[in-house]
């Protein structure tokens, strides 16, 4: 077997967006503009609060990102469901790098607390997933707890997030 990356650049990630990175009808990343991160730092199957794993990912933030113009008119902010939306892609992605086959879906979260906003003048977003457990039955599932944090301050928190992959 060989060994899985433990980070992945942008062009990486857009290949996995295309399909071509955990194989046909498996875990895809979204293309851009909803891919909401530009690399994958770290990815682990050691680690994290739990010992289960870890994923963590950065995004540049620029103010001529999409959402700014639009979210809100003359107040931009990105769109909270965004930052939890990044959280989503990132565990899907994990489920893949597992090897878990069929397609990701988000399923649920069970808290989210938002104590901050992303603004045009932040600079850098750092995500993270520690993971809580991974099912193997009929369907792939993994749960696990995020964070986003805006240069350096954590201002999002998310727990219990669900993924499922499902054959088609």
């Amino acid at each position: 077997m060989t060994e899985r990356q433990s980070r992945y650049e942008y062009e990486e990630l857009l290949a996995c967006g295309r399909g071509e990175l955990f194989g046909e009808g498996n875990a895809q990343l979204p293309l851009p503009p909803m891919l909401m991160f530009d690399r994958i730092s770290e990815i682990s199957e050691e680690g994290g609060e739990s010992g289960k794993g870890k994923v963590r990912a950065e995004l540049a933030v620029r103010p001529d990102l999409w959402f700014f113009s639009c979210h809100f008119k003359g107040d931009p902010v990105m769109p909270g469901c965004l930052g939890l939306d990044a959280l989503w892609q990132m565990l899907g992605f994990f489920l893949g790098w597992l090897g878990g086959e069929g397609r990701g879906r988000a399923l649920s979260v069970g808290e989210v607390k938002f104590s901050g906003m992303v603004l045009p003048s932040i600079k850098m977003i750092e995500y993270g997933v520690d993971l809580k457990r991974i099912v193997r039955a009929k369907l792939t599932l993994g749960i696990g707890d995020g964070w986003l944090k805006a240069d350096g301050e954590t201002i999002y928190q998310a727990a219990n997030l669900r993924v499922g992959l499902f054959k088609s």
